[in-house]
């Protein structure tokens, strides 16, 4: 009954939202947008006098930005326990779509690599901070959180999207397939500064992880669905069944190989970057065979993070090797910073009804979420571990550039698929966000 009065508040808001008038044509007027954006980007022009944006000068001083405004926002989190993300798409939307700074159909176009490297060295930067013994005794948990929030955002979205929007049950499908995933890149920047036990922090890990393949994987599969008007069970099985055997084939076949070629070898130099390169080629094989590169790198990163404990399990000895902790902490930093801003920049809000909509969307998924935390987490975990838990809703890049393949397979609502997820993205951020303050604000004062 209380999804229903929901339902129908949604209706009319989005009722409101289409009546002429005067509010309405403002809302609605691409002229007065694009006037609004040239003058901002003239005025960008005014201040860079005249200087090409995309002039390496330009960029680099875009770097340098971004790196203020990520430790800014590292120092604003220590201050006041609300992580850096909110203050990074601040940024992003200011370069982006208020002033026009940063073209926000040129971000798109560089997002497919950023959202690879980021992607990489977040994955495997969180499976290195995983233990494998942990991560065995809460893999059952993972899983089971992972199917039920992906399974409840589905229902969430779609049933708001057909009833409240008037879409087909395949395209609201869709749209809740491409937000079924909790990002890894959000949620490890959060879960490494909670005091939150180990086991709930792999819990958090491996379930965006297993969430992110099943976004990716669900969404393509509805595009070919969409485009060909055929649907197969045994291919939705086959494809995720692939993606596991990739990923894990790819992180242990060459992850623990390369534990016994360092091994053999003393005096590694420029041990990290050798890691990363071995990386990169990871991720390729795991394009070319049709996986995300996710689960690969997170396999990958596990297995080097917990190199003293399988070394001594295949018996042979692991020498003391650096893996240059401190430039892997800066160069994670830095593509984390960047991934917060590009958030801002891909912003687009257009209908009112849209809006309003996402924002429902996102706040039906996080009280979904309060149901799913009760279900999966038993009484070994404190409060505070289970309250952080229900709190990690957050939608990420991959989302958008997900929605974005919206465009490229013309399905039905192709445009409404980025405006949409955009919201759902913000809005679901802002709750984890605000959340986890209130959170870390009542156990400070109780301790």
């Amino acid at each position: 009954m209380a999804f229903q009065n929901l339902i129908e508040y949604a209706k009319s808001l989005v009722g409101t939202a289409d009546v002429s008038g005067p509010i309405n044509n403002v809302l609605h007027s691409n002229i007065i947008k694009t006037e609004i954006s040239k003058l901002n980007h003239n005025l960008a022009l005014m201040i860079f006098q005249n200087t090409n944006l995309t002039s390496p000068q330009v960029i680099l001083l875009a770097i340098a930005v971004i790196v203020f405004v990520g430790v800014a926002g590292e120092a604003f989190f220590r201050k006041t326990g609300i992580p850096e993300i909110l203050f990074l798409i601040v940024v992003g939307f200011v370069l982006g779509p208020i002033f026009g700074v940063i073209d926000a159909s040129a971000a798109f176009k560089i997002i497919p690599y950023f959202a690879s490297l980021a992607l990489i060295i977040i994955m495997f930067d969180g499976g290195l901070s995983l233990d494998i013994k942990t991560v065995i005794r809460t893999a059952h948990y993972s899983l089971l959180l992972a199917i039920l929030s992906f399974t409840a955002t589905i229902a969430i979205v779609s049933a708001l999207a057909v009833f409240v929007l008037g879409w087909e049950w395949i395209n609201a499908i869709l749209l809740g397939s491409i937000l079924g995933g909790i990002s890894p890149i959000v949620v490890f920047a959060i879960a490494k500064r909670l005091p939150i036990s180990e086991e709930t922090k792999s819990i958090l890990i491996l379930e965006s992880a297993l969430t992110d393949v099943m976004a990716t994987i669900g969404a393509f599969l509805l595009f070919n669905v969409i485009t060909s008007g055929q649907f197969s069970y045994g291919i939705l099985g086959l494809d995720f069944g692939r993606e596991l055997a990739v990923g894990f084939g790819l992180g242990l076949g060459i992850g623990i190989p390369w534990l016994y070629v360092f091994s053999k070898i003393s005096n590694v130099k420029h041990a990290y970057m050798l890691t990363l390169a071995i990386l990169f080629v990871l991720f390729f094989f795991a394009k070319s065979l049709g996986e995300s590169g996710a689960l690969t790198a997170l396999v990958f990163g596990l297995v080097l993070g917990n190199r003293k404990t399988l070394s001594r399990y295949l018996k042979f000895k692991m020498p003391e090797i650096s893996m240059d902790d401190t430039f892997h902490d800066e160069v994670t930093f830095l593509v984390r910073s960047f991934f917060f801003v590009f958030v801002g920049l891909i912003a687009e809000f257009g209908e009112l009804r849209y809006l309003v909509v996402g924002i429902v969307m996102a706040i039906v998924i996080y009280i979904s979420r309060r149901g799913i935390t009760k279900v999966c987490l038993t009484s070994k975990f404190s409060e505070f571990d289970k309250k952080v838990v229900r709190t990690m809703i957050p939608r990420g890049l991959a989302a958008a550039v997900l929605a974005t393949f919206a465009l490229t397979f013309a399905v039905p609502h192709a445009k409404v698929y980025p405006e949409i997820v955009f919201i759902i993205i913000v809005a679901t951020v802002i709750i984890t966000t605000i959340d986890l303050g209130k959170i870390s604000k009542r156990t400070a004062n109780q301790l």
